[in-house]
């Protein structure tokens, strides 16, 4: 009974904590049981997420598991259909592992309204997850559009000074996106119905009727109808130029806000590249990725050099995250198999990797009032601990072998150089890679500033080191910077089958550009 509705459980559970937190504040009235409700909910749901392993196990065929199909509103033909497969597995644990971290980071930050933060908390857990086991269009748009009402507030009440200004662009940025979202899967749905009789929301049968040559998109609305799609997630990555909305709401938005932002909100934008737009629409995947490819490179340049400049290390972190997320892109767009892998682990790297950093950040935050990196200096000698957190995640960043980063990366630039998908690949290749040479110079010059030197200012020498809570939230993540660095094989043996499903569809719909298997670069050397 439990495993059968096991996804309805995990977007369930965290909603039910956020009424037990509404409830308990209107009869008890204890801010300071807020937090630990808040906790309780969502170390539950992280145990629970964990069992989404036992049928997604190593080596699994791409088929969707746990599925839960049920007609929602009949007259419409869209069904509650909910499954997990190997690409959406290790997003959903995720996201309900950086939720507790996350309130753990708040514990002693949040103290204007707790009750309303931890609300706004859960329920943006509950819409993450839905979006990443979503089989239905409508149900995902609506889980889509629900995650951005919680981060609004979340930046808008409990972040910096220009609070108001990022939370507001952030909001009609993604909103936006959305909207031509809903208007793509509404054309899918009028397709649908106009050539197989009755309309569907339903990803798999809508794959299914493409597929089998049922249902057939003309050229003309396939074109934007794609773009509809890739407009919504390009912004929500973000990809060059539609970024400029992330640095304004990393900065200012409290340090709970920016792991979840950069860890999970971001990741949306990339896993609905792979699903959707590759998916359902591989003939125009294949006709833009030249396009996407050279916006993911200008993006990995453009967000390194930026972040090069930047005088307060929270701007610093959000602007590499621009560049990380151009490599992300740069690998789905390969349409190889070992570019896609690379892809879908570096969306994990990055929220394990950035995560840690903004919640590094948050910490010297709450200590010294400050994110401006002149105004640090010789912290070693202090906060040797943090130091050590903060050097680590830092060269997790980079993409140091041994740790996650330089897996997905080489993944990702070996997947390009071997691509066919568009010309001058090498090119791409070299200059993508450029990319790890820049994210360590704005990496070890930040660290220099702020870490290492002699103590510039009388207030640093006085900061109390990390704390027992503040290091336990931290361990787990830097394990798993290690263990995803040194043996990547449990995380991508469990995603191969389905990303190479996307690969083989985008690859084979017309037998030819894009395709990358063993037998034809034998076939090449030959």
């Amino acid at each position: 009974m439990l495993q059968d509705n096991l996804l309805t459980i995990l977007i369930l559970l965290p909603t039910v904590g956020a009424l037990a937190l509404i409830g308990h504040g209107l009869f008890w009235k204890r801010e300071n049981d807020y937090r630990w409700i808040a906790l309780l909910f969502s170390v539950i749901t992280f145990a629970l997420s964990l069992l989404l392993l036992t049928r997604v196990g190593e080596n699994s065929d791409a088929a969707f598991r746990f599925e839960q199909k049920t007609l929602w509103i009949g007259a419409i033909g869209s069904y509650y259909h909910l499954g997990v497969d190997g690409m959406s597995l290790w997003l959903v644990i995720l996201t309900t592992l950086l939720v507790p971290v996350s309130i753990l980071s708040s514990w002693n930050s949040i103290k204007k309204r707790a009750l309303s933060f931890y609300v706004f908390m859960l329920i943006l857990e509950s819409a993450m997850i839905g979006v990443f086991v979503s089989l239905d269009l409508l149900i995902f748009y609506l889980f889509f559009e629900a995650s951005l009402v919680p981060m609004f507030f979340m930046i808008g009440i409990w972040g910096g000074e220009r609070r108001i200004y990022a939370a507001t662009k952030f909001f009609i940025y993604t909103a936006v996106g959305s909207l031509l979202m809903l208007v793509g899967i509404i054309a899918l749905y009028y397709i649908h119905q106009q050539q197989a009789g009755a309309g569907t929301f339903d990803y798999l049968t809508l794959l299914d009727a493409l597929k089998s040559g049922r249902v057939v998109i003309t050229e003309s609305s396939a074109f934007w109808i794609f773009l509809a799609f890739a407009f919504a997630f390009c912004i929500k990555v973000p990809l060059w130029p539609l970024h400029t909305w992330l640095p304004d709401a990393h900065t200012e938005a409290p340090t709970a806000g920016s792991v979840i932002l950069a860890g999970v909100l971001l990741k949306m934008g990339t896993y609905g590249l792979l699903r959707f737009n590759l998916g359902l629409m591989p003939e125009m995947a294949r006709r833009f990725a030249p396009y996407f490819v050279v916006l993911a490179i200008i993006g990995i340049i453009y967000g390194a050099l930026v972040a090069m400049v930047q005088p307060d290390v929270k701007r610093l972190v959000a602007y590499s995250s621009v560049s990380h997320m151009g490599f992300v892109v740069l690998g789905i767009f390969s349409f190889t198999e070992q570019g896609m892998q690379g892809a879908l682990y570096q969306m994990l790297n990055h929220g394990v990797s950035t995560g840690a950093l903004f919640l590094l950040v948050g910490m010297i935050y709450d200590r010294r009032h400050t994110r401006q990196i002149s105004d640090f200096g010789g912290l070693a000698t202090p906060m040797p601990w943090f130091s050590t957190f903060f050097v680590i995640a830092s060269l997790s960043s980079i993409g140091l072998p041994f740790l996650n980063g330089f897996v997905g990366e080489f993944l990702i630039l070996l997947g390009t150089w071997l691509s066919t998908g568009f010309s001058y690949n090498w090119v791409a290749t070299m200059i993508a890679a450029t990319g790890v040479i820049w994210a360590a110079v704005y990496m070890l010059w930040m660290l220099q500033r702020v870490v290492f030197g002699r103590i510039r200012h009388g207030e640093n020498a006085r900061l109390s080191d990390l704390n027992a809570r503040e290091v336990g939230l931290l361990i787990p993540l830097l394990i798993l910077m290690l263990v995803m660095g040194v043996y990547p094989r449990p995380f991508l043996s469990r995603s191969r089958e389905s990303v190479v499903a996307v690969q083989q569809r985008v690859t084979k719909s017309t037998g030819a550009a894009g395709s990358f298997s063993v037998e034809v670069q034998e076939n090449k050397q030959r």
